[in-house]
This record gives structure tokens, C-alpha cells and sequence, in this order.
């Protein structure tokens, strides 16, 4: 595969969608974008391996049951390495530019400071991207011609179904490293689920689906390591009808992670997912906090 890209050809996003929305869900997945400008593969300092070590790889595939359910998905085209929409919108490294930052940048977050902000620093082994540094102009176009875009169409999705159902759930969909481990006695998980402990969506949402990966045979952890970025943090709203579930997915199950191409494991792994899929989205409205109807 080429990971040339140019957007004026590729659409730096795209909504896929049933002729009509089923049911109170929205997908994205904003980190399995696999088209590369090809002058960003001109200023990186990595191979088009190691570019693509912090790529969600066919994630939207894995997910694409959604669709069939009468859900749309969002996916970003774009790479996670060129811009990370799971971030806040300026979440800027001041080592990376020749500019100084403007006021309203956060130079300071975590997110930053370990090299993963909007603009990215390094790849997911820790390989820089960059060998020098770039133009701060650089940083804000991608931010408003690639960002910005992302999060007005994720954001009419959300609102449209939030209206239409009386509630909204997005499910934010990621891959993590096979080698993630955690403890609790599960080692290496296969999934995680990620509710910002508690604060992005209804507890029994989360409950629920832990529970149906685990029937399913799967070790499953919550919150730890990862409990949700910015996405599931800023459209998060339980309390007033928007719930946001960050679902990720051991890479292992799937991918081979020095070649990138799918093994044996995909197919078995998507079927899964469909069901799980279809089971989460049938869920009774108490698990999202809406009463159940009185009896007449």
C-alpha cells in the first residue's frame, strides 16, 4: 500500500451512514487514518514502518457492524502522527516550532509533555518525528483545516441523535500495543473500556460492557492504562443525555504489529465485535439513566 495521500483526492473524513439512524449511538474513530501527506513523509525522519507505529489499524473496520445497526461512524483519513483530534484543539509543544506559541495553546498538559499533543512529537514507540523543527503556521493549519472540521461534523452527529432519541452514546473506538499490561490480575487485556472513571458516561453502560466482552471470553480492563482522551472527556455529559465509552482493542488479536498486515485472528475478532456490537446497542434505556416506562 502507498501511504501517499493527497486530500484534494482523499477526504480528510468521512461519516459513514445507514439511510436512516436505528439507534441512539455515533462511532468514531479518529486514530485509524492511514493516508499520509506526501510532504509530511518528506519532513518525517522515520520509514513508512515506524510513521505508522501510533496508527489505530483498520479499527473502522473492526467497528463497521455500526453501520449495519443504523449508527453512524466518523473516521478521520488524516494520521494520527500528521494531527491527533483525541487531543484539545492546541495542545502544542513549544520545542517543536520556531514560533513562539500563542497564548491560548496548553504547552503544559501530560499529553505534551509526553511528546502526543495535537501536533505530535513522537510516534508510539517514542521515535521522533521531525528532525528539526517546524513553523508554528504549520501546526494551526492542520488545526483548522483538518481538526476543526472533525469536531464540527462529530459534533452535529452527536447533537442530531441526542435530539432525535432523547439521548446520545458515542463509542470512541482505539487500538492499543499487544504488550500493554495492567494489573488486577489480568495482565495483558484484550480490550479496555474507558469512561474517564465514571464521568463520561452512565455506570451501567460501562458495567454492560464489560460484562458482554468477558461472557465472550475476553480479559477485560477498565480505565487502566487508558481511560479515555479528550473525545470521550469534552462530549461526555451523562447527566444531561451524552454518554462517551472509549473502547480499546489489543492490537495482537489482529495485527501483525511489525508488518501491519492482518492475521488470522481478524476475521474471528470482527465477528465478535459484531455481536458485541449488536448486544451493547440493545441495551434497555435504564442503563443509560433514563427510567423505565410505569406500568399502566
Amino acid at each position: 500500500m502507498s501511504l501517499e495521500c493527497d486530500f484534494s483526492v482523499v477526504p480528510p473524513h468521512e461519516v459513514r451512514a445507514p439511510a436512516e439512524q436505528r439507534i441512539p449511538f455515533v462511532f468514531d474513530s479518529p486514530h485509524s487514518g492511514r493516508y499520509y501527506p506526501s510532504r509530511f513523509l518528506a519532513s518525517s525522519r522515520l520509514d513508512e514502518y515506524a510513521i505508522r507505529r501510533s496508527e489505530d489499524c483498520y479499527v473502522e473496520e473492526l467497528f463497521g457492524a455500526a453501520v449495519a445497526l443504523g449508527a453512524p461512524m466518523l473516521l478521520a483519513n488524516f494520521p494520527r502522527a500528521y494531527l491527533d483530534v483525541n487531543r484539545e484543539p492546541y495542545e502544542l509543544d513549544p520545542r517543536m516550532f520556531a514560533e513562539p506559541l500563542p497564548p491560548y495553546a496548553n504547552a503544559q498538559s501530560a499529553r505534551v509533555a509526553g511528546g502526543l499533543g495535537t501536533v505530535p512529537r513522537l510516534v508510539g514507540e517514542g521515535q521522533d518525528i521531525y528532525p528539526g523543527k517546524l513553523p508554528l503556521t504549520e501546526a494551526l493549519e492542520r488545526i483548522e483545516t483538518l481538526y476543526k472540521p472533525y469536531h464540527a461534523v462529530l459534533s452535529r452527529l452527536i447533537a442530531d441523535t441526542q435530539r432525535r432519541f432523547g439521548y446520545c452514546v458515542l463509542i470512541d473506538c482505539h487500538s492499543m500495543p499487544a504488550g500493554i499490561k495492567v494489573g488486577d490480575g489480568i495482565g495483558r487485556p484484550d480490550f479496555i473500556i474507558g469512561d474517564r472513571f465514571g464521568m463520561s458516561c452512565s455506570d451501567g453502560l460501562s458495567a454492560a460492557a464489560i460484562e458482554l466482552l468477558r461472557d465472550m471470553g475476553y480479559a477485560v480492563a477498565h480505565n487502566k492504562p487508558y481511560a479515555g482522551g479528550y473525545i470521550t472527556e469534552h462530549y461526555g455529559r451523562p447527566t444531561r443525555g451524552f454518554h462517551a465509552l472509549q473502547i480499546e482493542v489489543n492490537r495482537g488479536l489482529y495485527l501483525n504489529e511489525r508488518t501491519f498486515a492482518k492475521h488470522a485472528g481478524f476475521e474471528l475478532l470482527r465477528k465478535d465485535i459484531d455481536m458485541f456490537l449488536a448486544d451493547l446497542s440493545s441495551l434497555p434505556d435504564y442503563h443509560f439513566g433514563v427510567p423505565p416506562l410505569a406500568a399502566e
